[in-house]
């Protein structure tokens, strides 16, 4: 049995490169550098230096785990930490995110990492759980997995064709922009998924338990989803850290629901302690 060699500085940048629809000449030009110094790098006639490797990856928008990747084959060390988050020194953090999450209460929030496992969620989130099936609730909660499995919230998603197409296609930029094997994986799992029943039932003339919709403008789709009986609506805002020297916490993604109607706003308000 023969093991593969594994991959040069130079064939792992090339990857990065031709992901990204760059020309060596247009590499060279972002990153103030010769394209024939990136043909050198890249065939392995030339080292690149540890400041090379990153200016190249930064002007490839190559993540943060990949950035250590590209230090390692070119010979330096990893310059990014990867801590977990329940680590001692993530105790800041975390307490900041669980601020965050709790004062935006009764609105849902919650906390996700770059595969979807949800690392933090508020009582808003939980709200929009209740019901779900134990099996779909045992750990790791995942939350691409609960919206659109046939037993999940799928179901509940008056809007689940729109909603479903958004969340795939957020995937599919996501798998274009990094090579994670797990998000692949992830894709390939919940695209798979049935649809409900539901899907072809109401869409937009759901009734609210206590009367008929408002029309609303929305300025952004909405996630259109019922809970106990009346019908709630959302846009999603999603956030990530600025400039991040981790791992784990660049790949951490904070997203709030935002109610997108007034009748939304009031059903979480009276449910609210």
């Amino acid at each position: 049995m023969t093991t593969a060699a594994p991959l040069t500085v130079g064939a792992l940048l090339r990857t990065w490169r031709e992901r990204r629809g760059l020309s060596q000449l247009e590499l060279a030009g972002r990153a103030d550098s010769s394209s024939r110094h990136i043909s050198f790098v890249e065939t392995g006639r030339s080292r690149p230096s540890e400041e090379m490797v990153l200016r190249l990856a930064d002007h490839l928008d190559v993540p943060m785990r990949d950035r250590n990747a590209l230090l390692v084959a070119a010979g330096y060390a990893p310059r990014y930490a990867h801590t977990p988050l329940d680590a001692p020194s993530m105790e800041v953090l975390r307490g900041g995110l669980e601020q965050l999450l709790t004062g935006y209460e009764p609105y849902p929030a919650l906390v996700v990492n770059a595969t979807y496992d949800v690392v933090a969620a508020n009582r808003g989130i939980l709200m929009l759980m209740e019901g779900l099936p134990e099996h779909l609730l045992a750990g790791p909660l995942n939350a691409m997995r609960l919206t659109l499995h046939p037993e999940g919230l799928a179901p509940r998603i008056r809007n689940l064709r729109e909603w479903r197409g958004h969340l795939l296609a957020q995937m599919e930029r996501q798998i274009a922009l990094a090579r994670s094997a797990p998000l692949r994986a992830l894709y390939e799992e919940v695209s798979a998924y049935p649809l409900p029943a539901s899907a072809d039932g109401p869409g937009e003339d759901w009734p609210y338990q206590d009367g008929p919709v408002e029309a609303v403008a929305y300025l952004a789709l909405p996630l259109r989803i019922e809970h106990d009986g009346h019908l709630l609506s959302f846009v999603s805002s999603i956030s990530t850290f600025n400039t991040p020297m981790d791992v784990t916490v660049a790949e951490l993604a904070i997203e709030t629901l935002l109610p997108a109607d007034p009748a939304t706003v009031k059903y979480l308000r009276s449910l609210a302690p």
